[in-house]
């Protein structure tokens, strides 16, 4: 098994004073890192009758299209607000450092859906949090939320519950 968390670069000070940036595109670009980090993911979630991925924009597109590909169902992207072209559905949140917003199409999931949400990284859980927000307001079932990087100081698990969280890999503040 590769050591997925050597593959992360960490960036002091970015995008503000006092936050390390945990940049994944170094583990992307590692074909081996790459591959057993998708991987993981889909022996996590190959028989939980999954109907759909979300993928939270951007990085989360990258393993959420990968699973969803791999499990033969559809994918659903949860953008910045204004990035979708059709009738959406948005949620307003606050993360590490300001406040955002998101949005999904609002036929993007139908009730009773089970749905996994992934995204690359959970920090204070303002982000997920928003996600499943919207899933559950169309009407679909989150059966778990996963993530590349879980920075456990934060606690972004305490936002989101009720919610079963996986993470590949944790940073304890490093």
């Amino acid at each position: 098994m590769i050591d997925l968390k050597s593959s992360i670069r960490s960036i002091p000070n970015f995008p503000i004073e006092h936050i390390t940036f945990r940049d994944i595109t170094t583990l992307m670009q590692d074909p081996d890192a790459f591959r057993e980090a998708n991987d993981r993911f889909y022996e996590r979630y190959k028989d939980q009758k999954i109907d759909k991925v979300v993928g939270i924009d951007a990085r989360g597109f990258v393993f959420a299209a990968v699973l969803a590909y791999r499990l033969n169902i559809g994918f659903v992207p949860v953008r910045k607000k204004g990035k979708l072209p059709f009738k959406t559905i948005s949620e307003k949140y606050t993360l590490e450092y300001g406040n955002a917003e998101v949005e999904i199409h609002a036929d993007a999931i139908k009730k009773g859906e089970r749905v996994v949400v992934i995204d690359d990284l959970i920090a204070t859980g303002g982000t997920i949090g928003a996600a499943v927000n919207l899933v559950e307001r169309l009407g679909g079932e989150v059966v778990g939320c996963a993530f590349v990087i879980e920075l456990v100081e934060l606690k972004g698990r305490e936002y989101i519950k009720k919610q079963k969280v996986f993470s590949l890999v944790e940073f304890e503040g490093e």
